[in-house]
């Protein structure tokens, strides 16, 4: 197509400024032009050699014609032409684009002679980068003689920065393949081929006259051109030299020692498993040289890929080879081979490609690049030069957690090579499949060499699959991984979590239809609707749209606003309170659709969001006709809601509606809105009678009136029409990872508008149910991320659309959280069975470890030791073998050879074992058999278990006779061997008992002919003998119709366990005889005709387990026996449940009943009483409940005459049954008697009764308490205590809420002893109940009392005092009987006045006065309730007894001093107020011994006695302070300070003189105290 100007001038400097549409036709025109293409061939041999021809012919066509080629430059060609003729056909490997030019150039090809031919299929296919910048270059002068941004050169990175006037796009690398159309449209393509042909030409001479009009600008441009063309062709001179040079440094980096080379796999394809419709991809590399051609076979059929276009990818890239195979179904199940070749010979290499079948709707979005990764394709890249970018993923995001309102973020590492900095990838990211725009809610970052996305504000919405997709030009590399967004807290607990995926649907003038999604967690309460809350854009006030909540998730919103947006919220509501608000919808606008095209919208301040809508101006009023197309769109049963189509005759003014219903079958038609007629084409009308039917009509109106009503709807019932889905079923878990399991599951039946399904796990056990999805998921499976490895998990569904969540599904079968199958290890153990002059038979054990699955075969490789040097190893067999034994053919007699062995299963090859031990291959004369060979252990139990052998490959002389078994414990020597059969067994099995439970054993096996006993059998691995829990036997059943079946159940299965019967461990070939079925976990094998011909010893065996196993021995005692029974069955009785038994009822009646396993509508029952039968009447109440089985016959009372034998019979069909029971003699007076008593106890129970009589317990507070336990009262029973027939006040009326009526006593003592009666009243009767505590009732009340007091004796505690030392304990409460002694070093203590115990409140005390030496040891305070002592130790010795001591010497010597210390006894006040003049004269006393020392103080200095004041001390006792006449100098502080050794005291005293300024003078009133301020130290 033709471009504009500024992008044909512009374009080929920055790609940025294409358009977006010119993009898309361009990339339309490269694909067309890329199907044309006739040079696409991969590893065609032929069109090799054509390509190195047309090379060969077109580079020396071009050397002679070629005006700007140069001597180097053919000297160049020709030293790379042997090299690079081998290596065209690589090149030709994605040449679409050089396919491209070819046809561009045979566009404009008419002036082109046969050189320019010749130089079009040489020259251009060998060096197409020369020709397609060339021609680029051409064009890009011809555009624009000079550009006008520095152009990037990629000619070396010494000169990436440096402006030149061309650019010469190279590539260096072995394979270079260039696409010149990327960048270029077809004008430019024709007008490039144009300017090639036109300038072979000139180069020629032939053509002048076709050029002979060119004007004096044309040839200066030509000269221009010429000089131009000059330069660059020296650059791509340069160019082409550095790509020749660094090619042969790459093919001898490959062959450095210049040798031939056979080829040799590096790497090894690798087997795969994956899904139908998935991608999957083979890689292998090769070594050898000359390099080998490789190709691809399936079923040794070579791979063709023009035969499957799009299906099959070869590559082939420095030795590394690939097989894409896209979109895998069951056919491509196979095996794949990868033959590699070169003059050295041909080597291949196998692997094994298994698709699995997915029983279920397929979802594509689970199955993406990023977990089977997409080849490395030929690319455009986006400038149109073709190149292979190879883009890798390295610090990947993996399976992400987040919870409502934070902020996530996902990121990944990308690696593109090569890397060139002008060809910048495309970063897309997906959820669910579709492209992700960034927005407030999601930021995306590319810096260069990582790819971030942000979620800002993380919500449920964004929860799914999240893939990185690289792109580069046409071809792209994605990474996929799954996001959880769990749901935030609520505000209130027990909300329900907050909606989702609000969305705004048909919008209009004044209406919308809002929808959402339910949540997954309703907060343990079911959800009872939700509210739509809106808001105006610009304004932050919300509104609430309903007042009730709707319990459909789609609601009509109306009386919005024309021309103004709104956003919308939904919050949803139970039972304990109102969600979170949902994430709020995109802003929309409250326009007519239809209308659109009509209005003229000027929107006014951007922050408003609001449309200004003016209408185009009437032209003529014209009452409008009336609407069409009304029909109900949807119908709940909270509204309706009605579309139709605006009327055809309205002329140019606007019309608006009226909506009018009646009910249907009448003609009563009601306005609904009555004053504000509706804008839209919409309407939803509310309050309708649920369960009614209506019909509707529309009228049209504008200014020039109301036009005639439409056409009304059929009848409409009110009410949901839309039905919640049924429940999902059969969920199936399967294992995936060690922390995800993947579900399955049959979809609802009949689901209408399926939103997608909510699935939620359980630990087993655990009954708390978690949601693994809050997003639902389309289809029907899911992966389950972050569960516990190891734990059990149960899974169930429910479906949701807007009506509703359904039902839970049935949980699933438990399944335990690890990874899936993985490749087995190796196998172990290699030993030779038989040797034969050029082939051994070899023998190996089963990997340990066989990876999940069931290994599907074995290959063997051999390798020969010359000297002690092994060789290189081979492979000795090309297809799997399933046994484990394998005869090596073609190896050399008297040769030694090492073999090993590798295993493999579904999930591919595992690691070959190590080398085994050197055997020499010759021929075995020996006359006794060879070792038995495939040992191995079933049905191991704690004291026994089975052995199986396969017998010798190398029989000796004579045919094998029997088996010799021997056995030993694992960890002892050899000489332990012993035999467990001293006679040979001819069966290859044996059942080995007596073992110790426990202990691990090995066994061998030996094999006998007439010449001997042979060589053992390499021993088995350890065995312990036990029991594993959860072991299962078979079981032999009998059914009803008397089939006899062996039944056998597994809970330990993975998906691919297999149940195997056996008999006599043989495999059953013949099914004549043995029916096997199979359902889960349960196998069962069913006897067609049990007889002689079935004797034997029946096993089973669980693959893909640990060893899960049991059999069961049918000899003919048990033949006879299931046969008894099988006839039993076939002719059956009616079995019983229960027998005939009696009951006594709660009135008193009595009842006769038994009960049958089953019976059907047609049985029948006789009831009989001593031999005389009874029917259904006053005196008996007969039953038969078929349903149950339950027969049973009630009479009212039991009389005298009722003794005798009662007999039920029952009659079904052939079979029958009774039962009898004789209630004679004792057993009827017993019956009669309990009947009466219940009888009369009913009665009793009537009015206010006890349902527990009277009972004691002693509290933890050592308290008594009384109770007793009460029914069928009512507000007016009264409740009354006595004691001794005395009532007993109590404080409280009982509210007997709890049915339980108590009697606290407290500190119970002897004094409490007694009879204690409480009688419950009212005017239904009365009840009493007596309990007696007097005598041993009392005692033993007593002794419970002092036993709780004894129980609650704290620990013994030491405690210094200035006596001594004491030991105490606490008690709740002490009581008199509970007798106390003490011992001391278990001697029983002697009481003195040294050593005294006691009781003090509720503590227990033992002092020890003046306590010595011999005061030290054990101490045990022991409290006797009566019956039990109750001891309580303490040790006083060491530390203990040495601190104690030390503390009570320092209390007695401070008890000491606090006796004799110095202090003031009193006498001094603590304020004096005196008026001056007067004589004041104050004395204290004062004590200490020895006598104190006293000093007296005024304002803190030491005052001294004179004729002023006057200081005496009397006796040692009497402290004297006078002052004979007072002045205001002697106001102050004063002190007395008396003093001895043992300590020091003060007191002090304020003494305050006022002088008299007349009768009506006050007196200072200093602070009031309470006494002397003393202070002592």
């Amino acid at each position: 197509m033709s471009l504009p100007f500024y992008q044909r001038h512009h374009q080929h400097f920055d790609r940025t400024y294409r358009h977006k549409e010119l993009e898309s036709t361009l990339s339309q025109y490269q694909k067309e032009e890329k199907s044309k293409s006739a040079i696409y061939t991969h590893g065609s041999s032929a069109y090799s050699q054509a390509a190195a021809l047309a090379y060969r012919q077109g580079s020396a066509s071009y050397d002679q014609q070629s005006m700007l080629s140069s001597h180097d430059l053919a000297e160049a060609y020709a030293h790379g032409s042997s090299v690079h003729s081998k290596r065209a056909s690589a090149y030709s490997l994605g040449s679409e684009s050089i396919s491209t030019k070819a046809e561009a150039y045979r566009l404009g090809s008419e002036l082109v002679n046969r050189k320019a031919e010749a130089y079009r299929l040489g020259y251009e296919t060998y060096r197409g980068l020369k020709g397609s910048s060339k021609m680029r270059e051409e064009q890009s002068l011809k555009l624009s003689p000079r550009a006008k941004r520095a152009k990037q050169s990629l000619l070396s990175e010494e000169k990436e920065n440096t402006a030149v006037d061309y650019v010469v796009p190279v590539f260096t690398g072995r394979q270079t393949h260039v696409s010149g159309i990327t960048d270029t449209e077809e004008e430019r393509i024709k007008e490039s081929a144009a300017y090639i042909a036109r300038r072979n030409l000139f180069a020629t001479g032939e053509g002048i006259s076709a050029t002979k009009k060119i004007t004096s600008s044309s040839v200066e441009e030509d000269k221009n051109i010429s000089r131009k063309v000059t330069i660059r062709e020296t650059a791509e001179r340069t160019a082409l030299k550095k790509t020749l040079r660094e090619t042969e440094e790459f093919h001898r980096k490959l062959n450095e020692d210049s040798l031939l080379h056979a080829p040799d796999f590096v790497i090894k394809p690798r087997s795969h498993t994956i899904w139908e419709k998935q991608n999957v991809k083979l890689h292998c590399t090769v070594t050898g040289w000359p390099e080998p051609r490789l190709t691809w076979y399936k079923n040794n059929v070579p791979i063709n890929v023009h035969t499957h276009p799009g299906k099959y990818v070869i590559e082939s890239r420095y030795g590394m080879h690939s097989l894409e195979i896209n979109k895998c179904d069951f056919e491509d199940t196979a095996q794949y081979r990868a033959s590699a070749m070169n003059v050295k010979g041909e080597l291949s290499a196998y692997a094994s490609l298994v698709v699995k079948r997915y029983k279920g709707e397929f979802d594509e979005t689970c199955f993406h690049a990023g977990t089977v990764t997409l080849p490395i394709s030929f690319g455009v890249t986006p400038h149109g030069y073709a190149s292979r970018f190879e883009i890798h993923f390295v610090d990947k995001f993996e399976v992400s957690f987040g919870r409502e309102g934070e902020t996530m973020s996902l990121g990944c590492t990308v690696i593109i090579h090569p890397d060139i900095k002008r060809f910048q990838p495309e970063i897309q990211w997906y959820r669910n499949g579709g492209l992700i725009t960034p927005s407030k809610w999601v930021k995306t970052h590319w810096s260069g060499e990582r790819a971030t996305l942000t979620l800002t504000h993380a919500n449920k919405e964004d929860e799914g699959l999240y893939t990185l997709r690289v792109v580069m030009g046409d071809y792209y590399e994605q990474y996929s991984a799954y996001v959880f967004v769990r749901d935030a807290d609520a505000d209130i607990p027990g909300a329900p979590a907050s909606p989702l995926d609000v969305k705004c649907l048909d919008a209009n003038k004044d209406y919308v239809i809002i929808s959402w999604k339910q949540p997954a967690v309703d907060g343990g309460n079911p959800i009872l609707g939700y509210f739509i809350d809106k808001c105006e854009v610009g304004t932050t006030h919300w509104s609430q749209c309903n007042e009730t909540p709707v319990k459909f998730a789609r609601f009509p919103v109306t009386g919005l606003i024309e021309g103004r947006s709104y956003i919308f919220r939904v919050r949803a509501v139970n039972n304990a309170g109102i969600s979170i608000p949902s994430r709020v919808s995109e802003a929309v606008a409250a326009l007519d659709p239809a209308d659109r095209a009509r209005l003229r919208s000027h929107p006014s301040a951007p922050w408003t969001g609001q449309i200004i809508v003016t209408e185009e101006e009437p032209t003529e009023g014209i009452v409008p006709g009336p609407p069409s197309d009304l029909h109900v769109t949807e119908a709940t049963k909270n509204y309706v809601v009605l579309s139709w189509k605006p009327p055809c005759e309205r002329g140019h003014e606007g019309v608006m509606y009226f909506v009018e219903k009646c009910v249907a079958g009448t003609e009563n038609w009601q306005r609904v809105n009555t004053e504000i007629p509706v804008k839209s084409p919409r309407f939803a009308l509310f309050d309708l009678a649920e369960g009614k039917s209506y019909r509707f009509r529309v009228r049209c109106c504008n200014s020039a009136g109301i036009g005639e009503p439409s056409e009304a709807t059929e009848a409409t019932v009110v009410g949901d029409k839309l039905d919640i889905p049924s429940s999902p079923s059969h969920v199936i878990p399967t294992r995936n990872t060690d922390t995800s399991v993947v579900i399955t599951w049959t979809e609802s039946k009949d689901a209408k508008e399926l939103v997608g399904y909510y699935t939620e796990a359980s630990k087993v056990g655990s009954g708390h149910w978690e949601p693994c999805n809050n997003n639902p998921v389309k289809g029907a499976r899911f992966t389950c991320q972050g569960l516990t490895t190891g734990d059990h998990y149960t899974f169930r569904v429910r479906a949701v659309n807007a009506a509703g969540l359904s039902e839970y599904s049935q949980e699933s079968e438990a399944i335990e959280v690890k990874a899936a199958i993985a490749t087995p290890s190796p196998p172990y153990d290699i030993t030779v069975l038989e040797s034969v002059r050029d082939s051994m038979v070899l023998g190996w054990k089963q990997p340990k470890n066989i990876g999940g699955a069931e290994i599907t075969g074995y290959y063997v490789n051999y390798r020969e030791v010359i000297g002690g040097a092994p060789g290189e190893w081979r492979e000795a067999n090309i297809k799997a073998v399933s046994e484990r034994a394998y005869r090596v053919h073609d190896l050399k007699e008297n040769t030694t050879y090492q073999f090993q062995v590798a295993a493999a299963n579904l999930a591919g090859l595992g690691i070959p074992s190590p080398a085994s031990q050197s055997f020499k291959c010759e021929e075995w004369t020996i006359a006794v058999p060879g070792p038995p060979h495939d040992v191995s252990c079933s049905e191991v139990r704690k004291d026994s278990l089975v052995l199986l052998w396969k017998p010798p490959i190398y029989v000796g002389r004579s045919p094998v006779t029997g088996f010799y078994i021997d056995m030993k414990e694992t960890n002892a020597t050899g000489e332990h061997w012993k035999s467990v059969n001293e006679k040979a067994t001819a069966s290859k099995y044996l059942k080995i008992s007596g073992l110790k439970e426990g202990t691990s054993y090995v066994f061998r096996i030996r094999a006998a002919n007439k010449a001997g006993v042979g060589k053992p059998s390499d021993s088995t691995d350890p065995v312990v003998a036990e029991t594993r829990p959860g072991t299962k036997e078979v079981v032999v059943e009998v059914d009803d119709n008397g089939v006899i079946s062996l039944n056998f159940e597994c809970d330990q299965m993975s998906s691919d366990s297999k149940f195997i019967w056996s008999k006599n461990y043989e495999p059953i070939d013949d099914d004549s005889r043995l029916l096997i079925d199979t359902k889960g976990g349960k196998s069962k094998a069913v006897f067609k005709d049990l007889s002689e011909e079935d004797l034997g010893v029946y096993s089973c065996v669980v693959t893909d387990t640990d060893g899960v196993s049991s059999s069961y021995t049918i000899d003919e005692e048990e033949m006879k026996r299931l046969l008894a029974l099988s006839h039993e069955h076939k002719f059956p009785i009616i079995p019983l449940k229960s027998e005939l038994a009696v009951e006594i009822l709660e009135k008193g009646q009595v009842r006769f009943w038994m009960q049958a396993e089953k019976l059907s509508g047609n049985s029948k029952v006789n009831f009989v009483f001593n031999d005389k039968e009874i029917v259904n009447g006053e005196k008996y109440k007969m039953k038969i409940d078929r349903n149950t089985g339950l027969i049973e016959m009630v009479m009212d009372r039991l009389e005298d005459e009722d003794e005798g034998t009662y007999t039920f019979q029952l009659l079904d069909g052939k079979a029958t049954s009774q039962s009898s029971l004789v209630l004679i003699g004792d057993v009827f007076q017993k019956l009669q008697t309990a009947a009466e008593f219940q009888r009369q106890e009913w009665f009793r129970k009537q009015g206010p009764h006890f349902v527990e009589y009277l009972g004691w317990e002693v509290t933890p507070e050592c308290n008594v308490l009384l109770k007793c336990k009460v029914a069928n009262i009512k507000k007016e029973t009264h409740i009354v205590w006595y004691k001794d027939e005395r009532e007993i006040m109590v404080d409280e009326q009982h509210d007997f809420k709890d049915g339980v009526c108590t009697l606290l006593i407290t500190e119970f003592s002897k004094k409490d002893a007694g009879i204690y009666e409480v009688i419950l009243k009212d005017d239904r009767g009365k009840d009493k109940s007596i309990l007696k505590l007097v005598e041993a009732a009392f005692a033993d009340l007593m002794t419970e009392v002092c036993k709780v007091i004894a129980l609650s004796a704290t620990e013994l505690k030491i405690q210094s005092t200035e006596e001594g030392i004491r030991l105490y304990s606490f008690v709740n409460y002490y009581l008199e009987d509970l007798r106390v002694s003490w011992s001391h070093n278990e001697a029983k203590i002697k009481y003195t006045e040294r050593v005294k115990t006691g009781v003090t409140g509720e503590q227990i005390w033992l002092q020890i006065n003046e306590p010595t030496p011999n005061d030290k040891g054990k101490y045990i305070m022991e409290l006797f309730d009566g019956k039990t002592g109750h001891t309580k130790v303490v040790d006083l010795s060491g530390q203990a007894y040495d601190e104690a001591f030390a503390e009570f010497q320092r209390l007695k010597a401070a008890a000491i001093a606090e006796k004799n210390r110095a202090r003031v006894l009193g006498g001094l006040p603590d304020v004096v107020t005196i008026q001056e003049g007067k004589a004041l004269n104050l004395t204290c006393s004062v004590w200490g011994n020895p006598v104190p020392e006293i000093s007296w103080l005024k304002n803190e200095k030491l005052l001294v006695g004179d004729d002023h004041v006057i200081l005496k001390f009397e006796s040692g006792k009497h402290a004297c302070f006078t002052i004979t006449s007072v002045s205001t100098v002697d106001s102050g502080r004063y002190s007395l300070v008396v003093k001895n050794q043992y300590g020091t005291e003060r007191s002090d005293f304020t003494v305050s003189v006022f002088i008299p300024e007349g009768e009506g003078s006050e007196i200072p009133q200093p602070e009031a105290g309470k006494g002397n301020k003393k202070t002592k130290a």
